[in-house]
């Protein structure tokens, strides 16, 4: 799996082996090596792998584009799967993003829309928190 996403990271970023080579200071052999999964990076180089294509050493190693369909994502970026709208419009978040984003039962969740870019859904005190650092504050706390 580490070889294909590895390949796959190196072409989307439009490097050669060489390039990989370079900025990470080992041989374009061991590159190579790793792409055809002949060897594995040892941790420092997953290290200076995953800074030099933004993404967890986690998700460099584990990731499956095959069984999910997605590329590697970037570092602090997820896909925690797809949600059924319920008759009412209800959605369920899954498990893994709800304890992610320390969501709770009663949290107020704040649905934001952009005819352009989509759907959003905000806790409510994350928006509060991005507010009070622009310096103004919320009609409540006034």
């Amino acid at each position: 799996m580490i070889g294909k996403n590895l390949k796959r990271l190196r072409l989307l970023n439009q490097f050669t082996q060489e390039d990989v080579a370079e900025k990470i200071d080992v041989s374009r052999q061991a590159v190579a090596k790793w792409e055809s999964e002949e060897t594995s990076p040892d941790l420092d180089s997953l290290i200076s792998l995953a800074k030099l294509y933004d993404v967890t050493v986690d998700n460099l190693i584990n990731h499956s584009e095959e069984s999910t369909g997605l590329i590697i994502p970037p570092k602090g970026k997820h896909f925690f799967g797809s949600v059924t709208v319920g008759e009412r419009g209800q959605i369920v978040i899954p498990k893994k993003a709800r304890e992610l984003f320390k969501i709770k039962v009663g949290d107020q969740l704040l649905i934001l829309g952009d005819e352009e870019r989509g759907l959003g859904i905000v806790h409510q005190r994350d928006l509060i928190n991005f507010v009070g650092c622009m310096g103004i504050v919320p009609d409540e706390k006034k």
